[in-house]
């Protein structure tokens, strides 16, 4: 899972919160509140799925929608398993800070796309700004290409959800 940095003040006590043991081997939580992760030689895939440019632009892209929206993003790539939200939000909660968060779960086998937000923002980054998320992603994906689709679906929702809090605050 990818992850976007934002901070809140309750970050280390969330972080905290987990126990190492829920981490797999070589795996700890950052001061940020990231999983890093290390991996023997042996394990490494021998094609990655990804080219390090496309995780490059989709890391980039999670650290600036994550920013100008005041959301931990979250993107999972990979099989969700019965009812498609549930399934979505179990892995939401697994994230750092999940109530702030909004993750982008794709699942490539069965074509799904499934957008939760935790419950701190889901009032900004609600049903509209999620559909337009979407809209966004299967556009790039249509096209062959998850990546471009992912980082669009970020941009679009970021922007969208900074003019909702836009107009909460003028009002």
């Amino acid at each position: 899972m990818a992850n976007g940095e934002v901070t809140h003040a309750n970050v280390s006590a969330e972080v905290a919160a987990r126990s190492a043991a829920e981490l797999p081997l070589g795996a700890v939580f950052t001061n940020s509140g990231r999983i890093s992760a290390a991996r023997y030689p042996a394990d490494a895939p021998t094609t990655p799925p990804f080219s390090k440019k496309d995780l490059i632009a989709l890391d980039e892209t999670l650290k600036a929608a994550s920013e100008k929206a005041l959301v931990r993003f979250s993107v999972y790539i990979g099989d969700l398993d019965g009812e498609l939200e549930t399934s979505a939000r179990a892995i939401l909660a697994k994230s750092p800070e999940p109530a702030y968060g909004t993750l982008i779960a794709v699942s490539p086998n069965s074509r799904d796309v499934v957008i939760v937000s935790g419950n701190k923002v889901s009032t900004r980054v609600n049903d509209r700004v999620a559909a337009l998320g979407v809209t966004a992603a299967v556009t790039g994906f249509r096209q062959g290409n998850l990546i471009d689709g992912l980082i669009a679906s970020l941009r679009v929702m970021a922007t969208a959800e900074y003019a909702v809090r836009s107009l909460r605050v003028a009002h």
